[in-house]
């Protein structure tokens, strides 16, 4: 039996650790081109697959929805897991994090991110 959680099955993520959580949001410069999302998915499940420090690693796009309070401007989200600061540290150093912003930075125009720690 396969259980679904965040959007993704448990063979795509492991379990959310709610020590550190990493939001990223990225908007791309030309969100309609299928060429651009797929090197920007490409690139990014890569960098995923190989992270060492990454928990959760959940992949998203905005959903259609009509409230006045989603903000539904960004093409992709990404939300990232660790058991700690210095794990999230750790994974902004390493070389599949600084490759993935080699290969697919020239594809945005924006990217916010927000991280909090549990209370």
């Amino acid at each position: 039996m396969t259980t679904v959680s965040f959007g993704q099955n448990d063979k795509e993520m492991t379990e959310f650790d709610s020590n550190f959580s990493h939001t990223v949001f990225f908007w791309l410069k030309n969100p309609d081109s299928q060429a651009d999302r797929t090197a920007f998915e490409t690139s990014l499940r890569k960098f995923l697959d190989n992270s060492g420090y990454a928990k959760t690693k959940f992949i998203g796009k905005p959903p259609r929805t009509s409230r006045d309070v989603v903000d539904g401007s960004f093409t992709y989200s990404l939300i990232v897991s660790f058991d700690s600061a210095e794990s999230q540290q750790a994974y902004q150093d390493e070389a599949p994090h600084k490759l993935f912003i080699e290969e697919s930075s020239e594809l945005w125009t924006k990217v916010i991110v927000y991280d909090s720690t549990s209370i």
